[in-house]
């Protein structure tokens, strides 16, 4: 069983910074791909950041220079620095992760549960 665990949402105001982690538990036997995706109501979830192991990172052009994705691979963990927010960031945020449980396997995709990020005055 692998579990995705977030934390850090909340509500903030526009131009300011929130930092979101999510930790992998379980039966880990490595993890590739760590990302988070983002949700707005009413429409499709998108993609924000991607960090590989080695630390190749992919960004969505809309947050390009204002988040920063990080991760702690012995902890499992990956972080999303978020500053100079934006209302139009507001959504619910979901990790995501390529994870190995047995080496006979692909890498599994799991998600998180979502966090909710609210950016207003």
């Amino acid at each position: 069983q692998v579990q995705l665990v977030e934390s850090g949402g909340g509500l903030v105001q526009p131009g300011g910074s929130l930092r979101l982690s999510c930790a992998a538990s379980g039966s880990i036997l490595s993890v590739s791909m760590m990302g988070w995706y983002r949700q707005a109501q009413g429409k499709q979830r998108e993609l924000v950041a991607t960090r590989t192991s080695d630390g190749n990172t992919n960004y969505a052009d809309s947050v390009k220079g204002r988040f920063t994705i990080s991760r702690d691979n012995a902890k499992n963990t990956v972080y999303l620095q978020m500053s100079s927010l934006k209302p139009e960031d507001t959504a619910d945020y979901f990790c995501n992760a390529a994870i190995k449980t047995r080496w006979s396997d692909p890498a599994g995709d799991y998600w998180g549960q979502g966090t909710q990020v609210t950016v207003s005055s």
